[in-house]
């Protein structure tokens, strides 16, 4: 038996917490008449950002601009598609985007335009990220990778005093990492785990696209601007690496926010492996919303900024998070239940800093269960 099979959710109370919010939103939905998926909203949203990324790319070779113009190109690009991570993939591939699964299907393979395999993002996403939310055995988004520590549970160096300055430079490349190397490494790996279940033939497949996928997206932005229309290699590789660091920071800065925050627990497995808590109270206890009232943040995040509505609902779509907050704090209060919110951005920024530090720190490290 897999890892992720033997760890179960306990109710030890019969929490009527979930319960009570499902019928509370569903409540709001036909008082409402409306859709609990996209809306025009969504799909201005999509064209805008899309073309935030290709757009950038089509006048950088088209009229080969000078550096200074051309970086400030790549800069639009790098933000452009992580505001398609965030904003549209996401919710598409979550089944939130539209009613109609083709729909969602199809608007879901946005994430090929950075060089990511859709299959993988869902193995590790939907499945390990948001069942077993900061789960450190299991959350791969929170997982020892060696260099930098997302959990109390983990052995520290002596170089994770320190990881508190250094890793915003590894999350700058975390794109970079996920389009060379990451894809691969988690094929492998969710096969050996038995995370991915598809046939050997479906993997194969599976594969074979994602090599495709690699050699198309580096033909595109490294091989055709060099080679076609003769752009100084030094030029595109700059803007290259300015795009992977921008689309990096910015992906990996919203989600650690949302998890990597003081007062976001990271329970471990009891020795019958299980959690000894409801899913949902797990859900309210691992994860923090930030700055609920900036609009336009919320706007490019696609919604992130509502973690614990997110995690609750992934199959709403994000454009309906700020109403749900309200039912979500007001039922949680109800229940006795903490609902974490860091007022601002930066205030989220600073907690995660501080997480970092106790992460990084032994003998200040204490597991918070």
């Amino acid at each position: 038996m897999k890892n992720q099979e033997k760890i179960k959710f306990a109710s030890p109370n019969k929490s009527l917490f979930f319960p009570t919010l499902k019928k509370r939103v569903d409540q709001y939905f036909t008082d409402n008449q409306k859709s609990k998926y996209g809306n025009k909203t969504m799909v201005i949203k999509t064209i805008v950002l899309v073309a935030a990324y290709i757009v950038p790319y089509i006048i950088l070779v088209s009229f080969t601009p000078p550096l200074a113009v051309s970086l400030l190109l790549w800069l639009i690009m790098g933000a452009g598609v992580s505001g398609i991570g965030m904003s549209v993939m996401h919710d598409a591939n979550h089944g939130a985007f539209s009613q109609n699964p083709n729909i969602n299907k199809w608007v879901g393979y946005t994430i090929n335009l950075a060089g990511v395999g859709v299959m993988n993002w869902k193995l590790q996403h939907n499945i390990l990220h948001h069942t077993y939310t900061n789960v450190a055995t299991i959350d791969e988004d929170i997982k020892d990778r060696g260099v930098i520590k997302l959990s109390p549970h983990e052995k520290v160096g002596r170089m994770h005093q320190f990881q508190w300055i250094y890793a915003f430079f590894f999350y700058c490349i975390l794109t970079l990492y996920w389009v060379i190397l990451k894809d691969f490494i988690q094929y492998a790996n969710f096969i050996k785990s038995g995370v991915n279940r598809q046939s050997k033939r479906e993997n194969r497949k599976m594969l074979t696209g994602l090599i495709v996928l690699k050699l198309v997206y580096f033909v595109m932005f490294l091989v055709v601007p060099i080679m076609v229309f003769h752009i100084p290699f030094i030029h595109i590789l700059i803007g290259f690496l300015l795009m992977h660091f921008a689309a990096g920071l910015v992906l990996t800065v919203i989600f650690q926010l949302a998890h990597s925050v003081e007062g976001a627990h990271h329970p471990l497995p009891n020795e019958n492996g299980i959690i000894e808590q409801d899913w949902a109270i797990h859900q309210l206890e691992t994860t923090a919303n930030f700055s609920p009232r900036n609009k336009w943040l919320s706007w490019y995040i696609g919604g992130l900024n509502f973690q614990i509505e997110h995690h609750l609902f992934p199959k709403i779509c994000h454009v309906h998070y700020p109403k749900l907050a309200l039912i979500v704090k007001e039922t949680a209060k109800e229940f006795g239940l903490n609902y974490m919110e860091n007022r601002t951005f930066f205030i989220a920024v600073k907690s995660h800093v501080a997480s970092l530090k106790r992460f990084g720190a032994p003998h200040l490290n204490e597991a918070i269960v």
